[in-house]
């Protein structure tokens, strides 16, 4: 059987290219996007559509990973184009009503809210459908499957579809052309264990294709999961050996950094590369989320 063709639009997040893909697929009344992106880039996602043939109100279903802005930023503005949009049960809340969301955006990113992000506006309740875990989503002949996710958020799903896996987050984030993959640990609900747990569950599944949405579809699965349980074994292993003196917050994300940037050199990053990981991964956010796993889990187990 033939594949259904996938086209990986690039949203050229803040002028960068290669930071934030979304996936279009089309179908036999329209089109469908895995992610939508922030609102900052939708003149780039409607720029890709027409470069496809297709106008906004052709997409008839956005399919969110998860609920954080960089992924989902614009979903209330396609549901206002007639889009359905799909969520985990843990992110609709947010979706509906993205006060508290944007309320905690706002204080780590604060003036820079609306360049890096845009406008985040709610999901009319008609426009949302929440799905469920291992739910079939039937659309046309399309089908997708759902697979609860969490470690990187308690609200992540990785879509499975044909022979691709579209993993969000939680699949790392791999710039092509470097063996190279950072995996992104924001607060408030990174977890190592539940990670490891969706790892364990994907590699039961079938699928020869894997797709983050940063960036890119590759064709090496295997090789992508194994390097994301490293990272995140590596990850814990460091934060067991600084974390004893009780750094502070600032001192945490410089440690952090300076331990990834060396990682990077090593793998011979380029400067363009560099800044698309910064864009797709900032370090100082993995630092907060390390601190409070820290502090929430670790010490408390």
């Amino acid at each position: 059987m033939a594949k259904t063709e996938i086209v990986t639009l690039d949203l050229n997040f803040q002028g960068k290219t290669q930071a934030i893909a979304v996936y279009l697929i089309k179908h036999s009344s329209g089109a469908l996007l895995i992610e939508c992106g922030p609102g900052s880039t939708l003149p780039a996602l409607q720029a890709g559509l027409k470069a496809n043939g297709l106008a906004a109100s052709d997409i008839t279903h956005v399919l969110l990973t998860h609920i954080h802005l960089d992924h989902a930023g614009s979903a209330g503005w396609w549901g206002r184009q007639g889009a359905q949009i799909l969520v985990h049960p843990n992110g609709a809340a947010h979706m509906l009503n993205p006060e508290k969301l944007l309320a905690s955006a706002t204080r780590i990113y604060g003036d820079m809210m609306q360049t890096l992000w845009g406008e985040f506006l709610p999901v009319a309740a008609s426009q949302l459908k929440i799905v469920n875990d291992a739910e079939e989503i039937a659309i046309g002949k399309l089908r997708f499957m759902p697979i609860h996710a969490p470690g990187h958020a308690e609200h992540h799903f990785v879509y499975l579809f044909e022979d691709i896996a579209f993993t969000g987050d939680v699949g790392g984030v791999r710039i092509p052309g470097y063996p190279y993959l950072q995996v992104p640990m924001p607060p408030p609900e990174l977890h190592f264990g539940k990670w490891h747990e969706t790892l364990k569950r994907l590699r039961k599944e079938k699928f020869s294709r894997i797709a983050p949405t940063h960036f890119g579809i590759f064709d090496d699965p295997q090789w992508q999961l194994d390097q994301v349980e490293k990272e995140l074994n590596a990850a814990e292993k460091w934060l067991e050996t600084v974390m004893p003196s009780n750094p502070p917050i600032e001192g945490l994300r410089q440690q952090f950094t300076d331990w990834m940037n060396a990682q990077g050199r090593a793998q011979g990053l380029s400067a363009d590369a560099v800044r698309a990981y910064d864009l797709a991964n900032p370090l100082g956010m993995s630092a907060d989320g390390l601190m409070r796993y820290w502090k929430k889990v670790r010490l408390v187990a």
